[in-house]
């Protein structure tokens, strides 16, 4: 076995075959700085259509599994078989696979939200305390280079105390009801059944709030939720709009879209405090606006002067040279594999600085979707998280 944890990590994918998106994205994010290894899959929920998916690929026909739970049985019992499994399936098959190979002793890297309802994220958080393998949520925003300076801006005082956290995330591709034409990734988000209570808030809010709470490391006492069905007979929300009161008196607003014309992915991120003020958005996902009260704006760069450490050792070109979306899925890869590498040794420690959303901020990201629902069908009334 000692032999079997030398080389890339071994690493087995649950969703992402034929016809999928966010499978493809995690494959390049694992495969990006070398640290994985693509072995095994179980890559549809259709068993032919799985095994076919895995064989595209170039995997072994061995390794092509028609279920998770054969996945399960067949790489356990494998001298070299895989240390972590990417689950990148709808939201309702989160829990049950992420159950199986937690306790099969694999550690799991998950796609958001956490699972399809609270109830089960709360299942899955004790298991994952009960086997003490890794959790890791590729909330994968939290991974760019300049979300960790803002952060590490904001925990140095740069911005004072903070007063107003405000977080947006419009889109416009569910401005008409695609799910009706059959688009795959539009029928499953807007079913209740795969999705979970959430629509819009649960796909594109939860990134936005888990954002402002990343950066800013308040914590939400709660909330006010108006959510939104506004393409007639869509079953899920489309439209969120969200007020939050943090612990300490500061004060944030969410607004997700998904039917807001000329909006692609337009995440943008305003924290303010008593010195100062930071803005990022994620279409320039290079570039952080800081001001200084009473001073002019300043633009910091990756890479660039005022670039601090925090920024640098995620960073991977000099600047100049875009990273965006498939790096910050990358940075959150690469920390996960800092982490299984330390696990791989006797007593291993997790080095200084590596830092990757985990099942905490899986549950409390439920708790969010959870309490704007609850909020919104309350006529928006205030809910404690």
């Amino acid at each position: 076995m000692a032999a079997a944890n030398k080389g890339p990590i071994r690493l087995g994918m649950v969703g992402g075959g034929r016809d999928a998106f966010i499978g493809g994205v995690h494959r390049i994010a694992a495969r990006l700085d070398g640290h994985y290894e693509l072995v095994a899959g179980a890559l549809s929920g259709n068993p032919k259509k799985a095994r076919a998916s895995g064989v595209d690929l170039g995997l072994d026909p061995d390794r092509c599994y028609g279920t998770y739970s054969e996945m399960v049985g067949g790489e356990t019992a494998r001298p070299d078989g895989i240390e972590a499994v990417a689950i990148v399936t709808p939201n309702h098959m989160h829990f049950p696979p992420a159950k199986a190979f937690l306790e099969a002793g694999i550690h799991v890297i998950c796609d958001k939200p956490l699972t399809l309802t609270l109830a089960e994220a709360k299942k899955l958080a004790a298991v994952v305390e009960k086997t003490g393998k890794l959790f890791v949520l590729t909330h994968n925003y939290t991974g760019y280079p300049m979300i960790r300076q803002a952060r590490e801006m904001v925990r140095k005082g740069q911005l004072g105390t903070l007063r107003l956290v405000q977080s947006e995330y419009p889109q416009d591709w569910l401005s008409e009801k695609l799910e009706a034409s059959g688009h795959k990734q539009a029928d499953w988000r807007t079913d209740p059944k795969r999705s979970g209570a959430g629509g819009c808030i649960g796909d594109i809010g939860t990134h936005a709030w888990n954002l402002a709470t990343f950066v800013s490391g308040l914590e939400t006492e709660s909330l006010c939720a108006d959510l939104d069905s506004f393409v007639k007979g869509r079953k899920l929300d489309d439209n969120a709009n969200v007020m939050l009161r943090f612990k300490g008196g500061a004060k944030g607003m969410i607004w997700a879209s998904q039917v807001a014309p000329g909006n692609e992915n337009a995440l943008k991120l305003r924290v303010y405090g008593t010195k100062g003020g930071l803005e990022w958005e994620q279409e320039h996902p290079n570039q952080l606006w800081f001001t200084p009260f009473g001073e002019p704006k300043r633009l910091i760069t990756r890479g660039g002067a005022g670039s601090i450490d925090a920024a640098g050792r995620v960073t991977r070109v000099p600047p100049g040279h875009p990273e965006g979306y498939l790096e910050g899925f990358a940075n959150i890869y690469s920390e996960a594999a800092a982490a299984i590498h330390a696990h791989r040794k006797k007593n291993g420690k997790i080095p200084k600085g590596v830092l990757f959303p985990t099942v905490t901020d899986g549950l409390d990201g439920m708790r969010f979707i959870d309490a704007c629902v609850r909020s919104s069908k309350k006529n928006a009334a205030w809910i404690k998280l």
